[in-house]
């Protein structure tokens, strides 16, 4: 086998696995609370999970006519370079990936956390234990896509199951004792207004709902791409629709929302009024499980990107080699080695601020992408079809772009550091090229 060619091993139990598991993280148990704040309303709260995820879904249909009709590995970044050449593929590309080590290195460190409040005799050791972590996945990836990919399929069906276990118990338990509404308040619920308040909630969701493309990433290693992907993105999308609204309904009947406003942990809340003191213990553990299935997707989805830049001369070279197990080992151990740096800087906070700014650049090169590529490339072989095109993809467009414009006017200062990231980005790409 070539040394840069990824081995054909992937199907659709995968496909739906990683489509979860790359996006079901800590933020469905953790993001409640402030968007229960930026908003105060729970029919408002409700519509702003459902819209993102009707987003996510129909970007999915535009996203599978690209995937099927160009199955190589890097996604975002192969769409982008096909339809606009080289420095804009650079641009998303490592803008992307940037984004998703930012957000690893969040993951991390928030698992030392949890791994504090279950055996606080660590807390004074929590960079080693996030930096841990990181160095054993990468271990555990170069033994193989097999491996791993199955280890990917069993972290997402427990994640799933826990997840719809917690929705179960909070509409069938009652509390002996109804939860204390709380007189403190971060701010006032819908401080500056509902709608400046949905738009923070929206960049949360947006946030929370990241990773519904993640299927695209592996249609290189997919036996059947044409048929697969499009299973694993509908199947994957809805279920994470479903668990997301379940989840949210669960902690709006179990806790008012002036409580919900002030958790920062409501999953953990939530149970701990059902069962009392010590059982919170209980949503750590499931955070916890679900942090390691995350982890193990960014590290599978995310060194792809490189490895594609690296094929097209657009990064080091040496990070196309494939090992035996058919991992892009070096391409891992750089984006690995670069999340522990940020561990390491306390970095990847401000990061993390601005990697919806990334993630949604991403989603809407990809749909400018489409258009661009049925206009200039009509005749490529399209297994699937966007449904609804052009309409369909032209408003995720407008709509990307118009949160874009949001973002940078909501968050200024975050979202400055993205806009100086894509100045600078050209005479980069001048000096790799």
């Amino acid at each position: 086998m070539a040394k840069n060619q990824l081995k054909q091993l992937l199907g659709v139990g995968f496909g739906v696995a990683v489509t979860i598991g790359g996006t079901i993280g800590t933020g469905i148990l953790r993001k409640p609370g402030p968007i229960a704040q930026d908003i105060g309303n729970p029919t408002i709260i409700i519509a702003v999970w459902l819209i993102v995820g009707l987003y996510a879904l129909v970007g999915a249909l535009s996203v599978m006519e690209l995937g099927t009709m160009l199955p190589k590995a890097g996604a975002w970044y192969v769409y982008a370079r096909r339809a606009f050449g080289p420095y804009v593929g650079f641009v998303i590309g490592i803008s992307m990936w940037l984004g998703s080590v930012s957000a690893m290195a969040f993951g991390a460190a928030v698992m030392s956390e949890y791994v504090g409040l279950l055996l606080p005799a660590t807390l004074p050791y929590q960079k080693l234990i996030a930096i841990g972590v990181l160095l054993a996945f990468v271990a555990f990836h170069a033994i193989g896509v097999e491996v791993i990919s199955k280890a990917q399929e069993a972290m997402s069906v427990l994640k799933a199951v826990g997840l719809l276990i917690f929705v179960v118990v909070c509409f069938v338990i009652t509390p002996e004792q109804p939860a204390a509404i709380t007189t403190e308040s971060v701010r006032p619920l819908a401080e500056g207004g509902v709608w400046l308040g949905v738009l923070a909630a929206l960049q949360s969701v947006f946030y929370t709902y990241d990773g519904w493309h993640t299927a695209a990433y592996f249609t290189e290693e997919d036996t059947n791409p044409s048929r697969n992907l499009p299973r694993s993105m509908m199947s994957g999308v809805l279920l994470i629709i479903a668990i997301y609204i379940l989840v949210n309904l669960a902690l709006l009947y179990v806790l008012p929302m002036d409580v919900l406003a002030n958790s920062k942990l409501p999953a953990a809340d939530a149970v701990q009024l059902l069962f009392g003191p010590g059982s919170a213990q209980v949503v750590t553990f499931l955070l916890m499980i679900s942090i390691l299935g995350i982890i193990n997707a960014q590290l599978m989805f995310n060194p792809r990107v490189i490895f594609a830049m690296s094929r097209d001369g657009l990064f080091f070279r040496f990070a196309g080699f494939v090992n035996n197990g058919g991992t892009p080992i070096y391409a891992v151990l750089i984006t690995a080695l670069t999340s522990i740096a940020m561990i390491a800087s306390n970095t990847y906070s401000k990061l993390s601020d601005i990697a919806t700014f990334f993630f949604v650049l991403g989603y809407a090169s990809a749909f400018a992408a489409l258009i661009r590529l049925r206009q200039t490339e009509p005749d490529l072989p399209r297994p699937v079809r966007a449904w609804g095109y052009p309409f369909s993809t032209w408003t995720l467009l407008i709509v990307s772009l118009a949160f874009l414009a949001g973002v940078v006017i909501g968050d200024f200062s975050s979202s400055v550091y993205a806009v100086v990231f894509i100045a600078v980005s050209y005479p980069v790409f001048r000096l790799i090229r």
